[in-house]
């Protein structure tokens, strides 16, 4: 059997601007701007998109599940 070691990715920081390419690809919207932050939408979903460059794992980890939630279907890291 693999170990968990190899199944589980491991997580990085992500660049801004590849975490609203990957949001496109999903179906997203081009980000707009409203408020402190950018937005996109998907549907009637609203996701906000935090201004700094580089978002930290847990922020990635967090903006993950709230995208989860609104596309209604499981992420992976990769």
């Amino acid at each position: 059997t693999p170990s968990k070691k190899l199944l589980m990715s491991k997580w990085y920081p992500c660049k801004r601007r590849l975490f609203i390419k990957k949001l496109k690809n999903l179906g997203f919207n081009n980000p707009e701007t409203g408020g402190r932050h950018e937005f996109m939408l998907y549907g009637p979903h609203k996701q906000t998109i935090p201004s700094n460059e580089e978002f930290s794992v847990p922020q990635l980890r967090k903006l993950i599940r709230q995208v989860e939630q609104k596309i209604g279907r499981i992420i992976t890291a990769e």
